[in-house]
């Protein structure tokens, strides 16, 4: 599967960015192209510098609402962001259509921050732009929700989350939603921690799009998971999972035999990448208010076998037994075997629900501050109504 990535605001840009580096890995390990266009779109120039993958040029960093903002950012208004991508829509859909490889793409993703200013209001605006004007393609979005420091000690971050996935929900084919917390490494620098957490977002995408796309026959899986197959489990919220075992690099020849102790280790070894992907799911969920799912085991061609790909289907069928499951085979990994999963059309999420009840309680409560302030301006004001002026 081709994806064209889009992404919005600091936290989008960082994203796409490793997107990029992700397509560049492809192309030297597989000699495959998963990426047919990379951007990132920002209101503030600096974060737009600090992007390492994406090409420099200004068609692939672009700076929208420059006379709004002077190249400063929007500070966290994601009405204002919102107002801009508005504006400057077209400076990006212009921006697509260079790209070399455009129209082998089958889908967009579009990667947005849903806590911040740009990203957040961006986001939903541009992807009802592009649904617009390429009907033919999917349009899909990936949202990252804040940490759980920044929801408690900044109240505009739950409202800008609320806004931006309810907006989202309503104009995407999916979204794929990303818990920060779930990522954080307690021993690791700011900038190093960061990095990380942008690096285990982006890397389930990796086989999952190499598979489709593979041009060597030996690697081709017995039962193969295309674009087709990803288009029709991916509705409405949607939440990835990514799991694996190590593998005994080197074998002797003619190690592989009938005993039973090594068949159910490589079972156990299918099942272990399954509870592990279950456990790293990107967001917390229930499976059993899935719809769709969809996995995607990788390993060694003979390290896969009917008595695994059975386990793991049984594993799924218990867990999300309400789901449509699709599954495939991609025999490319050495010395790993790994599982994608995707559970996709979930019919309640628990975090969206919080957000949209704390944002209701918030636009109150902002809402009779604001009268209170304005009380003590008026207060102010009379006070000071028979104090001569020198204006």
């Amino acid at each position: 599967m081709k994806l064209v990535v889009i992404g919005f605001g600091q936290c989008g840009g960082r994203i796409a960015d490793e997107f990029a580096r992700l397509n560049r890995r492809a192309r030297a390990q597989r000699g495959i192209e998963i990426i047919t266009g990379c951007f990132a779109v920002n209101t503030d120039a600096a974060d737009l510098t600090g992007l390492s993958n994406i090409r420099p040029d200004y068609q692939h960093r672009i700076l929208i609402g420059g006379r709004k903002t002077s190249g400063h950012g929007v500070g966290k208004i994601n009405e204002l962001g919102a107002e801009v991508a508005r504006e400057d829509g077209d400076k990006v859909v212009d921006a697509i259509r260079t790209a070399p490889r455009f129209f082998e793409s089958d889908a967009f993703l579009l990667v947005a921050g849903a806590a911040g200013g740009t990203g957040s209001g961006a986001l939903p605006i541009m992807t009802q732009l592009v649904k617009e004007r390429y009907g033919d393609k999917p349009v899909y979005t990936l949202v990252i929700l804040p940490f759980q420091h920044e929801e408690d000690t900044e109240e505009r971050t739950v409202y800008n989350s609320a806004v931006c996935l309810k907006s989202v929900n309503a104009v995407a084919d999916a979204t794929f939603l990303i818990d920060n917390q779930r990522y954080i490494r307690k021993d690791f620098s700011l900038k190093n921690n960061l990095a990380q957490i942008n690096a285990l977002i982006v890397e389930p995408f990796y086989n999952l799009l190499c598979a489709g796309e593979e041009k060597k026959s030996k690697f081709i899986g017995a039962k193969m998971l295309d674009a087709g197959d990803i288009i029709q489990t991916l509705v409405g919220w949607t939440v990835m999972g990514y799991g694996k075992s190590q593998l005994p690099v080197f074998r002797f020849p003619f190690e592989r035999s009938r005993n039973f102790r090594k068949k159910s280790t490589e079972t156990h070894k299918g099942i272990q990448a399954m509870d592990e992907a279950m456990g790293e799911l990107s967001l917390r969920c229930n499976p059993m208010d899935a719809g769709r799912a969809l996995y995607l085991l990788s390993a060694p061609a003979k390290e896969m076998n009917m008595d695994l790909v059975k386990e793991l289907g049984d594993y799924l069928n218990d867990i999300a037994s309400g789901a449509i499951i699709r599954n495939g085979d991609y025999p490319r990994e050495r010395g790993v075997l790994d599982v994608t999963l995707i559970l996709s059309e979930l019919n309640d999420v628990e975090r969206v629900r919080s957000y949209y009840n704390k944002s209701t309680s918030f636009i109150s409560v902002a809402k009779k501050r604001q009268e209170e302030i304005e009380d003590k301006l008026r207060g102010v004001e009379e006070a000071s109504k028979d104090i001569p002026s020198l204006l």
